[in-house]
């Protein structure tokens, strides 16, 4: 079995600046990632210790994983980095992807599914 190492919530929004003073000023969180869309922010990255979280904007899914973006429970996805993406695809086989295996502009292999209950699941493998 594939050992997970790091699990991310990624949280759908219209707008991630009115969120950042709630965990950078009020709960001591930093960004590590910001990337931007247009004049606004499309996608950030949130750390304090070993607790991290991403926000994407809508607009943002809708251009990098179109099938997310319009889905009735889509406020949230799990993103799970694993050691071995590849033991992760053959423990899924024949489960239907939402993004089939692919390299990620911030040097991700990744691949995401919906698991029975509906909910959308990223797994994630980083060069070490």
């Amino acid at each position: 079995m594939p050992t997970m190492k790091k699990l991310t919530p990624v949280l759908y929004v219209e707008e991630i600046e009115p969120v950042l003073s709630f965990w950078i000023d009020r709960l001591g969180f930093r960004t590590t990632v910001e990337v931007p869309e247009g004049e606004r922010l499309g996608f950030v990255i949130l750390q304090n210790g070993a607790v991290e979280l991403m926000y994407q904007t809508r607009e943002s899914v809708k251009k990098d994983i179109p099938p997310l973006a319009d889905h009735p429970a889509g406020g949230t996805m799990l993103y799970i980095e694993v050691d071995d993406l590849d033991a992760v695809e053959r423990a899924l086989k024949g489960v239907p992807l939402i993004v089939p295996r692919r390299t990620t502009f911030y040097g991700a292999q990744e691949m995401i599914v919906r698991e029975p209950a509906g909910n959308v699941v990223a797994f994630a493998q980083f060069a070490a």
